[in-house]
């Protein structure tokens, strides 16, 4: 599985009755790098286009899960149980979630919601997996930006990076998570192939995605 990030956006009001209400927005259409290149490579970025998790949110039998830190072990609140709720616009997807008071005063989710309070977990992040191209032919796309003509302090053309604009994916979770960046793991789990591939190696590619 894949993980995006926003930071910012996650409003938390407490209840009287012990419970929690907590919302937040994923923004489309915003360039996230994930990547400087280095001293040699090519910067990488990577947005998702307005409605990219449209299916699995659309889908009334889909279930998406508000979890701490992308362990299912750790939830505050889920679709089917009405207790998380979302609009879906091409600006943003926005949620609503019900935290109730028995999962509150849980560990996890009293350090949860603490760390809200403080303003120290400011980061939103989806759990999502690209379906196969046989299933979505275009579900991601790759391009470059054009190098900008300048050099570096060492001397070196500055490259345009190469951005990846996510059309399509499946929504299985979003996280509250403290950590502003993606890992290298998560970077690397990535296609960045800005020359199209035969279809066989794209599709093989993305089913391992698909099975992470």
């Amino acid at each position: 599985m894949l993980h995006g990030f926003a930071g910012g956006g996650l409003e938390l009001r407490r209840q009287s009755d012990g419970s929690a209400r907590l919302r937040g927005r994923f923004p489309y259409g915003k360039a996230a790098v994930l990547s400087d290149g280095g001293r040699t490579g090519r910067p990488r970025k990577e947005r998702f286009a307005p409605k990219a998790f449209a299916y699995r949110v659309e889908d009334p039998k889909e279930d998406i899960h508000l979890l701490v830190g992308h362990d299912f072990g750790f939830p505050l609140a889920s679709k089917l149980t009405d207790t998380l709720n979302f609009r879906d616009t091409d600006e943003a997807l926005f949620f609503d979630a019900s935290i109730p008071q028995a999962v509150a005063e849980t560990q996890h989710g009293r350090d949860a919601l603490a760390l809200l309070a403080a303003g120290l977990a400011i980061g939103l992040s989806p759990g999502f997996r690209v379906p196969p191209r046989r299933a979505v032919a275009d579900a991601e796309t790759i391009e470059e930006e054009p190098d900008d003509g300048t050099l570096d302090e060492d001397g070196q053309p500055r490259r345009g990076a190469i951005i990846r604009t996510v059309k399509a994916a499946l929504l299985y979770e979003l996280s509250i998570v403290t950590r502003p960046a993606y890992t290298e793991a998560q970077v690397e789990a990535r296609s960045w192939a800005v020359t199209p591939e035969p279809l066989d190696a794209g599709l093989h590619r993305a089913l391992n995605r698909w099975r992470a």
